[in-house]
């Protein structure tokens, strides 16, 4: 697949600069791939389009307060993933030309220097930082946990699993749900560089499920996936992965999905591999044009945007 394939133009407006007063005021656009049929929906309607028996799976990871300013020079440190005892930690650390190694910037150590603007680094006690918001969020946000999903529990990311944001605990509560663990890195939302997809590289990123609910997702009849990291967990494991461990799964058009039946998600960046896994679930030309429509209908994109359903 072409880089060029993943590509399309966004109006600089339609990126949601903030979360709307409530969480499922959100829209939301289904799509049926059996009838073709699009509906325009409330994401409070979520359950409605639901069949009785489906299960919704979502990614409880819990993101951390992982941006860390810096002076002298003037710049910042995103920690990634805790590497092991004594505070040692992997980070993003920029501008990467002008630090050094054994240096300290205040609460941060960096240690090693990985290439690519990565770092092997020490960290002084527990992460105290700011909520690591994408770049393309430019307003400040008021409250930090519009950041984190209604049922993130398990701190360890970099990023939200933003298809989850759109939940109230009310709304949790109207739907047969599952939890796994993803705990997402940057990778995941890095854009691919590769002129060709496939010579992209992912990077894996640590997962874990508990027993008793693999059996509820491996047994249940229809499985409905609550955003890309979740697919990626849930289709790893249909592949006999343990149930924790590290899944470095890249998701792709041509792709075979075992367990996944629906996809609830946001609406991805161009040239990224979240937009690659929603073509590969959707069809290509089929996600081009729900983008399009959605591009029509002034959806709000991004991590702080409106949702969509594929069934």
């Amino acid at each position: 697949m072409k880089l060029s394939e993943l590509d399309y133009s966004l109006p600089p407006e339609l990126i949601a600069q903030r979360p709307l007063d409530r969480r499922d005021d959100s829209r939301l656009l289904v799509y049926d791939r059996a009838t073709g049929a699009i509906r325009h929906r409330r994401f409070a309607e979520l359950p409605e389009e639901l069949e009785h028996d489906e299960l919704v799976v979502v990614n409880d990871t819990r993101v951390i307060p992982a941006r860390i300013r810096i002076d002298r020079p003037h710049g910042e440190v995103l920690l990634l993933e805790r590497t092991g005892e004594d505070g040692l930690w992997e980070g993003l650390a920029r501008p990467t030309r002008r630090l050094r190694a054994g240096r300290r910037y205040g609460p941060v150590e960096l240690v090693e220097h990985l290439g690519e603007g990565r770092w092997l680094l020490r960290l002084d006690g527990e992460p105290a930082g700011e909520m690591p918001l994408p770049p393309y969020i430019t307003e400040a946000l008021s409250d930090p946990e519009r950041y984190q999903t209604v049922y993130a529990k398990a701190g360890g990311s970099a990023a939200a699993p933003t298809a989850g944001l759109h939940f109230t605990p009310e709304l949790l509560a109207r739907v047969d749900a599952e939890r796994v663990t993803l705990h997402v890195g940057l990778d995941t939302f890095r854009p691919v560089t590769a002129e060709e997809l496939e010579r992209h590289e992912l990077h894996s990123e640590r997962y874990e499920v508990e027993p008793g609910s693999w059996e509820r997702i491996r047994g249940a009849r229809r499985v409905l996936a609550v955003g890309t990291t979740t697919v990626r967990v849930l289709e790893s494991l249909a592949r006999g992965a343990p149930l924790g461990g590290r899944t470095d799964l890249f998701v792709t058009p041509g792709f075979d999905f075992r367990r996944v039946d629906s996809l609830l998600t946001n609406f991805h960046l161009p040239q990224s591999t979240l937009l690659a896994l929603v073509m590969a679930f959707c069809g290509v030309e089929e996600t081009r044009r729900l983008y399009r429509l959605a591009i029509d209908e002034r959806y709000r994109f991004y991590s702080f945007g409106d949702a969509m359903l594929v069934r």
